[in-house]
């Protein structure tokens, strides 16, 4: 049997080999069910063997024998150990703020399984046995924002989570209800944990919340990344740009992977559209950056994209845990807590999905300006004055990119001392993570308005008609979404795109024409 995780009939099997993206989708998403391998099993019963052999030591040994972290010079007497397990957990579960979203929740909770897994934390059988089961019943720990340094692991938010597994705390169960844990549990037949040695300590030691959310950010961004290219074409044909300056030869003499994809991404978009404009009479000799450009900085943005989830590929084979089990039987300490590779990532992410909107922007507001519009009415307004089109529409775009750019200020920069200076620097990773999603959530809004504007100004430029792919992501912003005409009510025609966005239909829409012409949009 192969080590890494598998899926099997929608089952995500847990070995000793860590997760993919796509079983992390998976389980926190879509509510695929989960098991424990074989391998998995053996591997935490082994390396349980270890700790079991050390719990009567007279040495001390950290977070079986010791105290946590500034109190880790305090020996504890036996008789107390399993009170020092559940003392940790209640004490940690100091989370504050608005509730988490259930889809990160149950990336935290499956991720922490993934490195119980393992076999490198030293926890019984039955303690991921229990995740496993919690999970499948769709029991999702109340967490709360805040609580999470990003080092010693996310630990109130993964103390929640173990708090629930003890049958204490709050959960939502599979209902969307909050209710009591020690319920949720009893209605599942599920048997609250009895911690012992060092278990407590591992279901907190870890990276997982601001892991998952990273998992999460990179499968939404390389979709969006895919719908801002085609907005961007979409743009230019609009405003009867040049697709000139995206052939393959020209974009091969700076050889970036990224640049490359999206623009042949604008390529397909633009194939066969009578709006593009030709040599004949053409008297712009470039177009803007914003139009010009597109490929260079969706290229950028596509390759950050890739190196995050490099970084996150690596963590989602790691086992973090402190002290850890090696291989050989040691109990060692280690720094593999610390959160900073993943918060780099996600705060770089942040600033690349601001400058994507920041460039999105730019093209709406193009399509406004009588100057800048050729030929198109003031703000696309059906009659200039008595009506403003999309005016307000950009100024929505603007006030989202202004935020996107307060959100790109790195987290991972800050550092507050804790526990008494014992741990003097953290990656504040998890605060990455919380703002990164808000910076998703800003890009999509702001790409779905630029796809409804150059929509609207494709519509006025008839009976020229857009390209056969242009022409397909029409019909479907269509069937929601009115086309040109008085003044009406915007806000829907907004929302009803940006759904579109996020559920793929657009982007759908455009590659099956271009699947029908041979090719592909990446």
């Amino acid at each position: 049997m192969d080590t890494a995780s598998t899926i099997s009939h929608d089952i995500v099997t847990l070995g000793v080999g860590g997760l993919t993206f796509s079983e992390v989708v998976a389980v926190a998403r879509d509510g695929a069910p989960v098991r424990l391998g074989e391998d998995a099993l053996a591997a935490m019963a082994e390396s349980r063997a270890v700790i079991e052999a050390l719990a009567s030591d007279t040495r001390p040994h950290y977070g079986v024998s010791t105290g946590f972290g500034a109190l880790a010079d305090k020996q504890i007497p036996v008789e107390l150990r399993g009170q020092l397990q559940r003392s940790l957990i209640r004490s940690h579960a100091a989370g504050s703020g608005p509730e988490v979203e259930r889809e990160v929740v149950r990336a935290l909770v499956l991720l922490r399984l993934s490195t119980l897994a393992t076999g490198r934390t030293g926890v019984r059988p039955v303690v991921a046995e229990t995740y496993a089961a919690a999970l499948n019943a769709g029991i999702t720990p109340w967490v709360a924002e805040y609580g999470s340094l990003g080092c010693s692991g996310d630990l109130a938010p993964l103390a929640h989570c173990a708090l629930a597994m003890l049958g204490e705390g709050e959960v939502r169960n599979s209902r969307g209800d909050l209710v009591p844990a020690a319920a949720a549990l009893q209605a599942a037949g599920i048997e609250p944990l009895v911690l012992r040695e060092k278990e407590g300590l591992a279901l907190i030691n870890g990276t997982d919340g601001m892991l998952g959310m990273l998992v999460l950010a990179i499968t939404d961004l390389r979709a969006l990344v895919t719908t801002a290219d085609l907005a961007a074409a979409m743009s230019v044909e609009g405003l009867t740009g040049t697709d000139a300056v995206f052939a393959a030869d020209l974009q091969a003499l700076r050889p970036h992977p990224g640049q490359r994809d999206s623009a042949a991404n604008m390529r397909a978009v633009l194939a066969g559209s009578p709006m593009i404009s030709k040599p004949q009479g053409f008297t712009r000799v470039q177009d803007a950056y914003s139009l010009r450009c597109a490929p260079q900085v969706h290229g950028a943005v596509r390759d950050t994209i890739e190196h995050a989830a490099t970084v996150a590929n690596r963590e989602l084979a790691s086992a973090i845990d402190n002290p850890v089990v090696t291989p050989d039987g040691r109990v060692e300490s280690n720094g593999n807590f610390h959160g900073a590779p993943i918060g780099y990532v996600l705060d770089f992410l942040a600033i690349v999905t601001a400058d994507l909107a920041s460039m999105s922007e730019r093209r709406t507001d193009r399509f406004l300006d009588v100057s800048r519009n050729h030929g198109l009415n003031a703000f696309l307004a059906d009659d200039p004055g008595v009506d403003s089109g999309h005016m307000i529409a950009q100024y929505t775009q603007a006030g989202i990119v202004s935020e996107l750019k307060r959100l790109a200020a790195p987290a991972s920069v800050d550092s507050i001392p804790s526990s008494a200076m014992q741990e003097d620097h953290v990656s504040m990773g998890w605060s990455a993570a919380r703002k990164l999603r808000k910076s998703i959530d800003g890009v999509g809004r702001v790409i779905a308005i630029e796809l409804l504007t150059a929509a609207r100004a494709m519509d006025l430029r008839a009976p020229v008609a857009p390209s056969p792919v242009s022409s397909a992501v029409l019909r479907r912003l269509r069937s929601a979404v009115p086309g040109p005409g008085t003044d009406r009510y915007l806000a829907p025609d907004i929302a009803a795109a940006h759904s579109m966005v996020l559920d793929g239909s657009l982007l759908a829409a455009a590659a099956s024409v271009v699947s029908e012409a041979g090719g592909e949009l990446v």
